[in-house]
């Protein structure tokens, strides 16, 4: 029998050719190398199957290696909250701590829970649209295992559902404050209702009141942040932050208008969804029972931010002063000036020529600054409602309905009239020395209330078009933005006189202030699915970027921007 081959059994191997045995006689060794080299990385393979490190059991503590993405596909609505220990008897300490979290909401919640005569408002459908309240920046405040996501485009796509199965329902479409749509609320012979008209009334009063302080915030937290060896020589970005942190407060805030919340229907759900929940973490809980209590805790928040959007106190803070605190208008300025090296330090005069690549790295900063610490201050904003929740009173409905609704009134237009007088007549002073708080406040003030009133209106009819991309504050975003450049342009020519450029000033710091916002912007970035909010916040920064360089690069890079002629 043919002895076989021993590199390969049962294989016969081919015949040798002349040039092989020409090769072998040069290279006799070469065969036998390469099936060496093959056995070597057969047993460097095997062997690595099987070697593992013998690691110290603290190496377990090591934070670095969580995932910073708990959940990277977004689309998911049920979602499982992990933490960094580990082990099956810390998961239950974090569940016992859960419930007992919970368990102390919800007695909080019961203590403070008043029996007063309920008022309603009679808001028109369009209020829904308002993004300030639409989704709480934090939806897992207890920190539950289980927890439903609920994301912008689901709650627009939800909201116009029931909408047209209220209109193909009833002949009453009218939203009813915490009641969804399409359902009866029960009868109260303890509540009225405040009219439509009453209620637009009350809520344009507190928009003009609230962005008039809005604005005088603004421009007091620049003026204090604008010093020498300031860290940050841009000073939009502190009225940024504090509104996107006041704005967070509001929407996470579950007391300071519990009494509003209406309807004691849906009190008693959300009471009875965190009762279910608790129950489940304290039991252990099957997937089923926590998705079902997830699910009904979600949709009683669900009906207590559609009641804070008809409150017209709220759409007053929330819209009127955190919309006219931040500016969305001044951070694209300021993106313009570091990109253009016109942004003069506070201790000094002039800029430092510099080539373009610095620009570029200065306009990334201030991007990357305002965003990251107006998105940090909307959270911050939002654990600070979650923390200091036995601390918040509860607002008294009677109060509000009586008295402070007909106070606003009165505030909101004396307000504006008396900043229009003050704008238009000049102080009697003997000295006739500079009023630099003319030009500085004043004429802000008087073109605020324009600004806030415009977005306002702008995401009522807006924001509902297109569930992921919230175009009521995109185009009051572009186009304040297109404003300032136009004012900036013209009050930086040598035309005009002193009170023109107040003008001009007030219009970019009035105007263009309170119609372009941040703390809504931040807010619905962080409420939109992740694809969606990278889409929305660079078309916002690029779009508006791109209008400001066309319109201010011109006069920059051929005659140069000359002074103010204000008179501060």
């Amino acid at each position: 029998m043919a002895q076989q081959s021993s590199a390969s059994p049962g294989v016969r191997d081919p015949p040798p050719t002349a040039g092989d045995d020409d090769h072998a006689g040069q290279h006799p060794q070469r065969s036998t190398s390469l099936r060496s080299r093959g056995s070597r990385s057969d047993r460097r393979a095997s062997i690595s199957s099987h070697v593992h490190y013998d690691t110290p059991e603290a190496y377990a503590n090591i934070d670095d290696v969580q995932a910073p993405i708990e959940n990277p596909h977004d689309e998911e609505p049920l979602r499982r909250r992990t933490t960094g220990l580990t082990g099956p008897e810390d998961e239950n300490e974090v569940l016992q701590e859960t419930s007992s979290a919970s368990a102390r909401r919800r007695s909080r919640i019961a203590r403070r829970r008043s029996s007063s005569a309920q008022v309603d408002y009679d808001v028109p459908d369009e209020y829904a649209n308002l993004d300030e309240a639409a989704v709480s920046p934090v939806q897992n405040p207890e920190e539950a295992a289980v927890y439903r996501y609920t994301s912008l485009e689901d709650r627009r796509s939800q909201d116009t559902l029931e909408r047209r199965r209220s209109e193909a329902a009833t002949t009453t479409p009218s939203r009813q404050p915490g009641i969804p749509y399409g359902e009866v609320k029960p009868e109260d012979s303890s509540a009225f209702k405040v009219s439509r008209l009453a209620t637009q009334l009350y809520t344009i009063s507190y928009l003009v009141f609230f962005s008039m302080l809005g604005t005088l915030a603004r421009l007091g937290l620049q003026a204090l942040t604008y010093y020498p060896g300031a860290p940050v020589i841009f000073s939009s970005v502190w009225p940024n932050f504090a509104g996107s942190l006041v704005m967070g407060f509001l929407a996470e805030d579950r007391m300071l208008f519990r009494q509003e919340w209406g309807v004691p229907t849906y009190a008693e759900e959300l009471k009875k969804a965190r009762e279910e929940s608790g129950k489940d973490e304290e039991s252990g809980g099957s997937q089923r029972s926590d998705s079902a209590a997830a699910a009904n805790l979600a949709a009683a928040k669900k009906a207590y931010a559609a009641t804070k959007k008809t409150i017209p106190l709220y759409i007053g803070l929330a819209t009127g002063f955190c919309g006219s605190f931040t500016s969305f208008s001044s951070f694209v300025r300021d993106v313009f000036l570091a990109l253009s090296n016109d942004m003069v330090t506070p201790d000094a005069v002039t800029t430092v020529p510099r080539n373009g690549g610095y620009s570029f790295m200065a306009l990334v900063a201030v991007i990357l600054l305002t965003v990251s610490m107006s998105l940090s201050g909307l959270f911050i904003g939002a654990h600070l409602a979650i923390a200091t929740e036995p601390l918040v009173p509860a607002l008294p409905f009677v109060f509000m309905r009586k008295f402070l609704d007909r106070c606003a009134v009165f505030l909101g237009w004396g307000c504006w009239i008396g900043a229009v007088l003050l704008s238009a007549l000049p102080p009697d002073r003997n000295d006739g020395g500079p009023e630099t708080w003319r030009g500085r406040a004043t004429f802000a003030l008087v073109f605020a209330p324009l600004g806030c009133l415009a977005r306002f209106y702008a995401s009522l009819y807006l924001n509902g078009k297109v569930a992921s991309f919230p175009l009521g504050t995109f185009t009051v975003n572009v186009f304040g933005s297109i404003i300032l450049a136009m004012s900036w342009t013209l009050a930086h020519v040598p035309l005009g006189g002193v009170v023109g450029c107040q003008v001009l000033q007030g219009i970019e710091d009035g105007f263009c202030g309170c119609l372009t916002t941040v703390s809504t912007w931040v807010a619905e970035l962080s409420s939109l699915r992740r694809r969606h909010a990278y889409i929305y916040g660079t078309a916002s920064v690029v779009v508006s970027l791109a209008f400001m360089v066309a319109i201010m690069g011109g006069l920059r890079w051929s005659d140069g921007f000359a002074e103010l002629r204000c008179s501060h």
